[in-house]
């Protein structure tokens, strides 16, 4: 085993930055932020319009490149050449962190794989400032982002998390949140919820209540912006896992001393370990 190991600030060399950018109140642009986009190199964005008009607003002139999920195979390499060459680049999606539910993951594996020192900024990020203001359980919590998109897997996806005592964190967008919703009741039954819109904007909102009142409120009220789906982990105590001892034949055995019949102990058994009758009996019988 080699573990490698990142010195972030020990020599000068290229270095990937991730920098988070507002994600909607341009005054929650930290001062290091800023001071990183307007002294690195060059800017590797989501989309070079939208990020235009926080350069424009923060007068940095650090020339763009895009990278995002249609084009990152071609991009990357001449990336890596770049920041080979001793250069430095910043990263950053259109809003919030980069990688969380955004494009940069391909970018930091391949920086990684090259030795080249990727150092992360703190700032902002849509489901973490949505969580602390919430008022469901802060800690622990489970960020999984979008959800999928059609009813069958994200019924699916649901199921897989409905047994999580943590508070859910997901991503979703208004024209979409109704039909989640009412998944979210199928599959999880009628939990506490908070639906929070326009995070850091004017119109800022969080909504509050169970999954059925939600659904109610929403008949009537139309969501716009994007929105964080909080949603209350389960109550629920776990299914203690029950261990049988012995082997299958000793377990039909010990049925049978307790006045089953052959018969009825080897279905048993097979129930037990969601096995097959005749795998039992070929056990049983040692066939």
């Amino acid at each position: 085993m080699c573990v490698r190991i990142q010195k972030s600030f020990a020599q000068e060399q290229g270095t990937l930055y991730l920098v988070p950018t507002p994600i909607g109140n341009l005054e929650d642009m930290t001062f290091r932020g800023v001071k990183i986009l307007q002294t690195v190199d060059l800017i590797a964005s989501e989309d070079t319009r939208n990020t235009q008009k926080l350069l424009n607003h923060f007068e940095v002139k650090v020339p763009q490149k895009s990278l995002h999920e249609h084009n990152y195979n071609e991009r990357i390499p001449e990336l890596l050449a770049f920041l080979k060459a001793g250069k430095s680049i910043a990263q950053v999606s259109d809003a919030g962190m980069p990688s969380i539910s955004d494009p940069g993951h391909e970018l930091v594996v391949a920086c990684i794989e090259e030795d080249i020192p990727v150092v992360a900024l703190p700032g902002a990020t849509a489901g973490m400032t949505a969580l602390i203001a919430s008022g469901l359980l802060p800690q622990p919590f489970y960020f999984y982002g979008f959800l999928q998109r059609k009813k069958s897997s994200q019924k699916k996806e649901l199921e897989e998390l409905k047994k999580q005592t943590a508070t859910l964190v997901f991503y979703e967008s208004p024209h979409r949140v109704k039909e989640t919703l009412k998944n979210i009741l199928d599959v999880c039954g009628n939990r506490e919820v908070v639906i929070c819109r326009e995070l850091t904007k004017l119109y800022e909102e969080y909504l509050r209540g169970s999954v059925e009142e939600l659904l109610e409120y929403l008949v009537d009220h139309q969501l716009k912006g994007e929105c964080c789906l909080l949603v209350s982990g389960t109550t629920e105590p776990a299914e203690e896992e029950i261990i049988f001892e012995g082997t299958l034949k000793e377990q039909v055995e010990a049925l049978i001393s307790e006045g089953q019949s052959s018969k009825e102990a080897m279905k048993t058994v097979a129930k037990r370990h969601n096995l097959k009758k005749q795998d039992v009996y070929k056990e049983y019988h040692q066939l």
